[in-house]
């Protein structure tokens, strides 16, 4: 098992293979992916309840994890950017089942829904011959007896591997109130998820139920009540005469006291579907995309689809990739002993290309400045001689 992360080498002994991959998998292991102070909802079953069976939440954490890893990166050793360096040739294969855009949306996908990325590191030379994401729900950490992380211990299926701490790439988000897991959007938007859940129960069960008639037939006459005959009569006509598409419209005879009362759904229903749209809106907040970008109706936040596209990418998508990029650049620094920067290449994203237009027709037109310090501001260096 694990097979598939195992690097294709050139020879049988530069073969290397996740220590991760080394346990047996006979299940899926659903052991909790640290504390949670939100609710006591365990992480799995929050992944399992929001990514897999909501789809708001699946949406965004597609949306963003994918945006993200289809970012262009660029490498800085030593201060000069490098075309070729092995760890860009690291980052582009990085094991023998993924490439860059898959790694990269493995380690954004676990951020968003546990809050905790780990990224683990194979082999023992001066540069890491592969790199693998393994599951947040599955990593605990173990800290010393002054508090700092000292190693890491992934458990499946009862087994348990302890890795040391230079060898895991932790990459977590900001919680207040916890010194070793971080806090994720989906823990933030529990609340707003089960009412948005619950809301689709009670529509499917609506429908399901048939839980609102169109109308009914009110008896006046006598005390109000149909003798046993007459009553399988007028139910035998109504399902003979009146049900089923080929009878939609069909009008309705009614004698001898009897009365039709159209109903409909009340007020407090209608405001439910309110209230779920509300909770998708909160949802999309906690995660930082545009209800707009999501298909979620209510107030328009930004005035067209590009602008709040562009700011999806400003707020939400290049800080997460910023902040990945950095802490894979730092940790890279202890194998190889260079002063490495890895970054967003903001000159080829799409999405900022009208901010781009505008920079470069600003600068351009100021004429107080050389063509040296322009190029400085559009970030070239001065012209060589």
């Amino acid at each position: 098992m694990f097979d598939f992360l195992k690097r294709a080498a050139d020879s049988p002994e530069e073969t290397k293979v996740s220590a991760a991959g080394k346990l047996s998998m006979p299940q899926i292991a659903t052991g909790a992916m640290g504390r949670i102070g939100w609710t006591a909802r365990d992480g799995a079953s929050l992944m399992r309840a929001g990514f897999q069976g909501n789809p708001v939440v699946f949406r965004a954490v597609r949306m963003i994890a994918e945006a993200a890893a289809a970012l262009p990166l660029v490498l800085e050793a030593e201060g000069r950017r490098m075309d070729t360096h092995p760890l860009l040739s690291l980052m582009k294969r990085p094991n023998g089942a993924q490439g860059q855009a898959e790694l990269l949306e493995a380690i954004y996908g676990h951020i968003l829904l546990t809050g905790n990325g780990y990224v683990e590191a194979v082999g023992d030379g001066s540069l890491p011959l592969e790199l693998h994401v393994l599951r947040a729900d599955r990593m605990s950490v173990v800290p010393g007896a002054d508090g700092w992380t000292v190693g890491y211990d992934y458990s499946v299926a009862g087994r348990s591997h302890r890795f040391g701490a230079a060898q895991i790439c932790h990459i977590r988000s900001f919680h207040p109130q916890d010194d070793h897991y971080g806090l994720s959007p989906l823990q933030s938007a529990a609340q707003s998820m089960d009412v948005h859940i619950s809301a689709a129960r009670w529509s499917k069960a609506l429908l399901d139920n048939a839980a609102r008639p169109s109308g009914a037939i009110v008896y006046q006459g006598g005390d109000g009540m149909l003798d046993p005959q007459h009553f399988d009569r007028l139910v035998a006509e109504l399902e003979a005469h009146h049900q089923g598409a080929r009878n939609a419209g069909r009008p309705m005879l009614l004698e001898g006291g009897l009365d039709w009362k159209p109903m409909g759904f009340s007020p407090s229903d209608m405001e439910f579907q309110k209230t779920k749209d509300a909770a998708a809106r909160e949802i999309a907040l906690a995660f930082g995309v545009p209800p707009m970008l999501l298909g979620i109706p209510g107030d328009a936040t930004y005035a067209n689809y590009a602008e709040s596209n562009r700011a999806f990418y400003r707020l939400t998508v290049l800080p997460l990739a910023g902040r990945v990029a950095g802490a894979l650049a730092h940790w890279m620094e202890s194998f190889t002993g260079e002063s490495l920067e890895l970054r967003v290449d903001l000159d080829r994203v799409p999405a900022l290309a009208a901010e781009r237009d505008a920079q470069w027709e600003r600068i351009a037109g100021a004429d107080f400045l050389s063509d040296d310090e322009k190029r400085v501001l559009l970030g070239f260096g001065p012209k060589e001689d």
